[in-house]
């Protein structure tokens, strides 16, 4: 009973042991497969793309109007009739408002009537003056009759001269009850209903904010903006040779930019609490789409036109606080070379320094890729633009 249990474990041991050994061969196989001695792995290599190219910047800025009207009553008065409606566009001289013409009225016939009068004395003093003047010669009236005929004349003509000036502020006044538009623009809504005072220089009525152009006024850091008074020309309160730097601006929520536009202002200081100059570029708005207040991300050229080094991003490596980029010579050796990244274009990250353009290098399936190993190369041709 013995010698039979025993060999039952003896037997029960060596087909473990063989299903062990079984299932360790299989799991080595893989292993055994990439071992030494296999063929070198297959990745994708090219040329980088070198041509010329301008670096840009990007900022985000905000639409402003070149002009900006606050209508106000230059007159007081009751408001009378509101001529436009709200978010219309108006043109310069358009009638807005309204405020009661009868009191303006009542004052420029009473200032005419006041300047008709003067002239009537003034016409009188003045022949009674001649009179003097001619008796005076004879010796029939004394010297200071004369004298005092002519300070009467002088009196009247003063007293025209005060009643002109009278009825060209009773006129302005009369003028003024008519308020009109003093740009061309988009007016807001009515702040003043029919009926209500207005008050001289106090009551708000309306605004108006010119549309097209428009105004695009972003800020740089003092680096940046030395950089480009380097590069571009720009100075304190001036522009590259006085033609402006073409921008291009994509709105919120927009992929690309849209729209174009001239940089052409530099605000003549730099902001003591901020360190940043403010920079501003005129944008054409013939059809009204941009509103001011929206805000918009400028991209502006950064550097003058260079031959630029181009190679996609999942080209670069990251070796600690490294940037790498591995070379194949044309024996199929691999080599890491360090490199200086610039910024993106076309879809290409811009090499800054580390490469000479003439290199084969890795574009794809670089986790595969060791430092002195050998690969087999794929060549491929990059295209010019990858955006």
């Amino acid at each position: 009973m013995r010698k039979r249990l025993s060999s039952l474990l003896i037997q029960r041991g060596l087909f473990i042991g063989t299903a062990a050994g079984l299932l360790v061969g299989l799991c080595a196989g893989p292993a055994l497969a990439q071992a030494p001695g296999g063929p070198p792995p297959t990745v994708s290599v090219a040329k980088p793309v070198v041509r010329e190219i301008v670096e840009r910047d990007a900022y985000t800025g905000r639409f402003d109007p070149v002009e900006f009207v606050e209508v106000r009553a230059r007159v007081t008065g009751y408001l009378d009739k509101i001529a436009f409606q709200d978010g219309a566009t108006v043109k310069k001289g358009d009638l807005l408002f309204v405020i009661d013409r009868r009191p303006y009225k009542a004052a420029l016939d009473q200032a005419q009537a006041t300047l008709t009068s003067a002239k009537a004395r003034l016409n009188f003093t003045q022949t009674d003056l001649d009179r003097a003047q001619t008796l005076s010669r004879s010796g029939n009236i004394s010297e200071q009759v004369t004298d005092q005929r002519r300070q009467a004349s002088q009196t009247a003509q003063a007293d025209v001269d005060n009643a002109e000036a009278a009825l060209r502020q009773a006129q302005l006044n009369y003028d003024f009850t008519e308020v009109r538009s003093p740009i061309n623009g988009r007016i807001s809504r009515r702040l003043v209903t029919e009926g209500n005072i207005v008050i001289t220089d106090q009551t708000l009525l309306t605004t108006i904010v010119s549309l097209d152009p428009i105004y695009f006024g972003f800020t740089v850091d003092e680096r940046s903006f030395l950089k480009y008074q380097g590069s571009l020309g720009i100075g304190m309160g001036q522009t590259q040779q006085g033609k402006g730097v073409p921008i291009v601006i994509a709105l919120t929520g927009e992929e690309k930019p849209t729209r174009k536009g001239t940089l052409d202002f530099v605000d003549n200081r730099v902001d003591n609490q901020t360190g940043t100059v403010l920079l501003r570029a005129t944008v054409e708005n013939p059809d009204g789409f941009i509103k001011p207040g929206l805000f918009g991300i400028v991209s502006l050229p950064a550097t003058k036109p260079f031959q630029g080094i181009l190679i996609p991003d999942d080209a670069v490596a990251a070796n600690q606080d490294k940037r790498i980029v591995y070379v194949i010579a044309e024996d199929g050796t691999a080599s890491a070379k360090d490199v200086k990244l610039g910024p993106k274009v076309d879809g290409y990250r811009v090499i800054s320094g580390g490469l000479k353009g003439d290199e084969t290098i890795v574009i794809n399936g670089i986790t595969r890729v060791r430092p002195g190993a050998k690969v087999t190369p794929e060549m491929k041709t990059l295209p010019p633009s990858r955006s």
